[in-house]
């Protein structure tokens, strides 16, 4: 059985043009709607491909995740999840807690993000997450369900 992997991607960078727009409608920057295709591109080099993506609703999430699996050599199928939007970390877990892949993506924001990878797990993932406040990869030692996600063994940095 393969081992699970949870790949936490924050949102690329974002606009603040339009000081009008409600922050869940803030776009993509341009300097994102470039990086975004390159984090999916780094994706498939690495062989970090998942099963299903989580994604928070808002559009500079929706917005990142079309623009990474538009690079992926596989569809894989998304669900936007509004518990996901300005999440806090126990809320992380508890959407990551239901899935149903050995692969999972979550795409979201900071601080949840961040604070999610250093809640539950061993120091040397706090450590990491303090070093780059973008994208992170957890992975289990072994094929254990997600209930168990504070026992990661690995962390890898993806950019």
């Amino acid at each position: 059985m393969p081992m699970r992997q949870l790949l936490l991607l924050r949102h690329a960078k974002s606009s603040w043009d339009d000081a009008k727009l409600a922050d869940f409608d803030r776009p993509l920057a341009p300097r994102g709607l470039k990086t975004a295709p390159l984090m999916g591109r780094e994706l498939a080099r690495r062989g970090w491909l998942p099963d299903l993506a989580l994604v928070s609703p808002a559009l500079r999430t929706r917005d990142t995740w079309r623009l990474v699996a538009a690079e992926l050599p596989k569809h894989v199928p998304a669900e936007f999840a509004e518990e996901l939007y300005e999440a806090a970390p126990a809320a992380i877990l508890a959407r990551v807690r239901q899935a149903k892949a050995t692969s999972l993506i979550v795409i979201g924001h900071n601080p949840g993000l961040q604070n999610f990878v250093g809640s539950p797990a061993p120091d040397r993932i706090r450590a990491f997450s303090r070093k780059s406040k973008r994208s992170f990869r957890l992975r289990r030692s072994r094929d254990l369900p997600w209930t168990g996600i504070g026992e990661a063994s690995n962390l890898e940095a993806l950019a």
